[in-house]
């Protein structure tokens, strides 16, 4: 699914029209029955509602008015209210007209008080003032009544983007809608998937209104939305003839003196994202209790000083990297100066892809010169705070801009980037985006970056593709968080719960597409 800027998707409509032969007016059409159809899927007693259809003066207006048409149509009280006066163009003035003519009832917003007494009377109220097209600061009539849809309307349905996020940067101008259902049309927009935008979409309905797909796909756009259908495209039924060197070799490099459970459940993951062989390797002074822990997992007892590894180790980790298809390093593994000599003669001859997690990254973020003699592809999975000190950025700095943050350092030093967070962000070395829509809260909890890690560390080695991979184990991870969310609630959210239902989610997506 593809997420595009404001530009980008006027493209696309352009396209439509001029290579699809979709005339303009047929998108908007199609787009105000998108709302409608959702309407009704929400609620099926349509009839017994009244609705309310808050109209701006462009197109997003003219989505409304059309919206009304139908409601209209269909025997739902319906009034249309004119924020932003009545002089309409195009296609808007077209499906105004049409409505002046059909005794559907039409009230110019002048005096905003009123609206304290008239929203509360409506059962579900539409927003369709701005659309895509708003930047700047809303003032005037336009923020009273936003503000007053916030604090009276007992159900908001905004077409296309909540009025008043900034499409392209998710930023709020001002005041937004907030929304309890979006109905977007043809692709996403960047702004609705960063937040702090993406609190006021609601429930988000994608509706392709009619574009062809190979419009849609072939158009330039900023970043895509991994779902069922993609991740399930990504692993077909296992072979009946297969064998477990088939599904990947995976290395887990970590541990230290009290922090034996960062490679355990990193290497858990790996081998519940369908591994077929994981091995740990970490001091040998922990290795006792990873023998413990561990059953389907091997263990690889590195020298250790000081509780964690002597820089002597990385001659056996070596040794294991070249047996595997892909390597994690950094759970739980300290920062010391023999940790760093670990990593450094990890990437200077690694020729696997390398996940680079937690400690490890830290320790890069001290000399990013290590990259320079680097033989391998690159995963990094920082949260916010690590990639501030990877990239030199405040964490303000990035959080304002997190698409534009992660590309600029994936073209600088030729990496894929899973920069982790409220819709992680995955870039790949020449700048392309995934942006995630699964998970939630309930992943705020100690262990699930090293989850995730291991995910990521299992689909490198079986998919050829990092950043693919990236994106297919953050959605995997989220999937897996939100089901567990489900069952026990946001507080009671694990790591471990998480990793251990990692199958069931990977299964429950696979079949949704392969035996609908």
């Amino acid at each position: 699914m593809n997420a595009c800027t404001a530009n980008e998707m006027r493209n696309i409509d352009r396209l439509a029209s001029e290579r699809g032969g979709v005339p303009s007016i047929v998108l908007m059409e199609n787009a105000a029955l998108a709302c409608v159809n959702a309407l009704y899927s929400k609620f099926p007693d349509m009839r017994s509602k009244r609705a309310a259809v808050f109209c701006g003066k462009g197109n997003n207006g003219g989505d409304g008015f059309a919206i009304a048409r139908h409601l209209y149509n269909r025997a739902v009280d319906t009034t249309v209210f004119l924020v932003c006066g009545d002089e309409f163009k195009g296609d808007a003035q077209i499906n105004f007209d049409i409505i002046d003519g059909m005794n559907v009832k039409i009230e110019h917003v002048y005096n905003t008080d009123i609206l304290d007494y008239v929203i509360p009377s409506y059962d579900i109220v539409i927003d369709a003032i701005f659309g895509t097209g708003i930047h700047g600061e809303i003032e005037g009539t336009p923020r009273d009544v936003i503000e007053k849809i916030n604090e009276f309307s007992k159900f908001t349905l905004s077409a296309d983007v909540p009025s008043g996020i900034n499409s392209d940067t998710g930023e709020v101008c001002g005041v937004c809608v907030r929304a309890d259902m979006t109905v977007t049309f043809a692709a996403y927009k960047i702004g609705m998937l960063l937040y702090p935008a993406a609190d006021f979409t609601g429930e988000t309905v994608l509706d392709k209104i009619s574009i062809p797909d190979y419009i849609i796909n072939s158009a330039p756009h900023a970043a895509e939305v991994m779902d069922d259908k993609m991740y399930a495209g990504l692993f077909p039924p296992r072979r009946s003839d297969s064998h477990k060197g088939d599904y990947g070799k995976i290395l887990v490099v970590g541990g230290s003196e009290g922090m034996s459970g960062a490679p355990y459940m990193a290497a858990t993951a790996a081998l519940n994202a369908g591994a077929g062989l994981v091995t740990i390797a970490a001091p040998d002074c922990i290795n006792d209790i990873l023998e413990v822990k561990t059953t389907e997992i091997m263990t690889a007892a590195v020298k250790s000083r000081g509780g964690r590894f002597a820089a002597e180790g990385a001659y056996e980790i070596l040794k294991r990297a070249e047996k595997s298809d892909a390597v994690l390093i950094g759970p739980g593994m300290g920062t010391s100066e023999e940790c760093a000599e670990i990593v450094r003669e990890l990437l200077k001859n690694a020729k696997q892809p390398v996940v680079v997690d937690a400690d490890a990254l830290n320790i890069l973020s001290r000399d990013m010169t290590m990259l320079e003699d680097c033989t391998c592809p690159l995963i990094f999975t920082p949260h916010e705070m690590e990639f501030s000190r990877l990239s030199g950025l405040a964490p303000d700095e990035i959080k304002a801009d997190r698409l534009g943050t992660s590309k600029a350092f994936c073209e600088k030093y030729g990496v894929t980037l899973v920069l982790k967070g409220a819709h992680t962000v995955v870039t790949a070395p020449d700048g392309f985006q995934y942006i995630n829509n699964t998970g939630g809260p309930g992943l705020a909890k100690g262990g699930s970056g090293d989850v995730l890690a291991g995910i990521t560390a299992a689909f490198a080695a079986r998919l050829g593709d990092e950043t693919l991979s990236a994106a297919a184990a953050v959605y995997l991870h989220g999937k897996s968080g939100d089901a567990v969310t489900e069952q026990r609630g946001a507080e009671a959210v694990t790591a471990s719960a998480v990793a251990d239902g990692l199958g069931r989610a990977a299964d429950i997506i696979c079949r949704s597409v392969y035996y609908r």
